[in-house]
């Protein structure tokens, strides 16, 4: 495959920002479909090339990988500061369908993620489900995001969070609930395919078994698995191969 590290001006962010990119080579013919890969919450967009396999794995795929640089904003809009959301998807999903041969339309993308990563996999598919035909999370904070939240004062990382969701996202834009709870009443056809999976010594466990417990309640059909491993590169490492197998279930390219 090709690699490349692309540069470019995102209007959202008001700055330049990165993105890593494979790209096919071989006997497949374009337009190629896409897998927007998202990083976690202590990486950057070079991570997921620099702790994975995953070049090896799309390799002799007609699939385009983009991984991008999410900071720690967890690709949502903030209350107070960067706009991620609008980031990824107008400004690099808009680029990536100008400059590259992509079908770009929904039933050639999809998305996927580790923890923040995670979340955000499931919430921008949830969101914005006429533009991505599958989802996939791995030890994603899917929940944890929007639901475990009790902002104190004298701790950054809730004032962090505090910034980006606001002190009461229950229910609002960026929780994945209330958003799975819109989506179930599509037609099967146009709801973006879910898996999640988690490994059994994660911290996020429990996380994602309430929320595989919502999918069930509100009859949203989807795949979860649970497997040894904690929250480490060596699981992701292992499980993105089942993200890939599955996204190419649902994408619209050659079987």
């Amino acid at each position: 495959m090709a690699f490349c590290e692309l540069k470019y001006f995102s209007p959202a962010l008001q700055k330049h920002t990165a993105a890593n990119i494979l790209l096919p080579q071989g006997k497949f013919k374009p337009p190629y479909s896409v897998f927007y890969l998202l990083h976690g919450l202590s990486d950057d967009h070079t991570r997921w090339m620099r702790q994975t396999s995953i070049e090896r794995y799309v390799d002799n795929l007609p699939l385009i990988v983009v991984m991008p640089d999410g900071e720690r904003n967890w690709y949502c809009d903030a209350i107070e500061g960067p706009a991620f959301e609008t980031a990824l998807i107008h400004d690099l999903v808009g680029y990536v369908d100008q400059v590259f041969p992509t079908k770009a339309v929904r039933s050639g993308r999809c998305i996927g993620g580790l923890s923040m990563g995670g979340y955000g996999s499931m919430k921008l598919a949830l969101k914005f489900p006429e533009m991505f035909c599958s989802a996939t999370s791995h030890s994603g904070a899917i929940g944890f995001a929007t639901r475990q939240f009790n902002p104190k004062p004298d701790n950054k990382f809730d004032m962090e969070m505090a910034r980006i969701m606001g002190v009461n996202p229950i229910g609002g834009a960026n929780d994945c609930y209330a958003l799975a709870e819109k989506v179930a009443k599509l037609e099967e056809g146009k709801r973006p395919a879910l898996r999640i999976d988690c490994g059994t010594e994660d911290f996020l466990l429990e996380d994602n078994r309430k929320f595989k417990a919502h999918l069930e309640k509100i009859g949203y059909k989807h795949e979860y698995q649970e497997f040894t491993g904690t929250h480490e590169w060596k699981y992701w490492d292992t499980h993105v191969q089942e993200a890939i197998q599955f996204h190419l279930k649902h994408l619209d390219m050659p079987k």
